[in-house]
């Protein structure tokens, strides 16, 4: 059985917090906090920001009545919320999940390329262990707007990308270096052996053949998650 996107009612709590939160309204498609609950409910952004955009126009008789509760009461949507968020299981995808199959889509953009130990600084962790196909993504359309020359650590572009990420620039620089060999107009024939190499030949399929305008599209919306 599979389980993905599936909404209950008890979430507009959830959904009501957030969209509390300061700047109180509808949040942007790849709210950082946005994010985190469509991985936590396994419910995608687009899906989550079209049930807040309902819940900012009150749709329903329903949350016509959850605002009338809650809206002027954050310390009863809070507690509404702690009790909501202390079910057995809730939030845990081993045990909320326990015997169905999850189909993930849109989470795997936002998770390492690599698996890591929790316990393990992100500082410490190899490139492959801090990198997500968002990331790669948001590396790949900087790709497409420089050429060779300038995919440099100097490079402007390169060091503003790689501070809105969190990275280098000679981090940034590696990633360009392996898209390179990707790039049919550069006709590289040379053996490249790195962890990198299939996400970023996976990255490049996903958008390589796309008008530009859809992966700068994603680029630009993928911006409020990182900053």
């Amino acid at each position: 059985m599979a389980r993905n996107g599936t909404w209950h009612d008890d979430y507009w709590l959830l959904l009501m917090q957030l969209y509390l939160r300061k700047p109180t309204g509808v949040k942007a498609l790849y709210d950082r906090k946005l994010v985190e609950l469509s991985l936590e409910l396994h419910i995608p952004p687009q899906a989550l920001q079209a049930r807040m955009q309902q819940l900012a126009r009150l749709e329903t008789p329903r949350i016509e009545r959850l605002w009338h509760t809650y809206s002027k009461d954050p310390q009863r949507l809070s507690r509404a919320v702690r009790l909501l968020r202390s079910m057995r299981g809730f939030g845990d995808a081993g045990q909320f999940y326990e015997g169905v199959e999850v189909q993930e889509t849109f989470e795997k953009d936002f998770r390492p390329i690599v698996p890591s130990s929790k316990e393990t600084p992100d500082k410490d962790k190899p490139l492959e262990q801090r990198l997500t196909p968002a990331m790669l993504a948001m590396i790949l359309n900087l790709y497409f707007q420089l050429t060779p020359s300038t995919m440099v650590s100097t490079t402007p572009e390169v060091r503003e990308l790689a501070k809105l990420l969190h990275l280098n620039a000679d981090e940034v620089v590696k990633v360009m270096d392996i898209y390179q060999t990707c790039d049919p107009y550069l006709g590289h024939d040379t053996m490249v052996i790195s962890p990198l190499l299939l996400p970023c030949q996976q990255m490049w399929q996903r958008f390589g053949n796309l008008e530009p305008t859809v992966l700068h599209t994603y680029a630009e919306e993928l911006k409020e998650y990182f900053l």
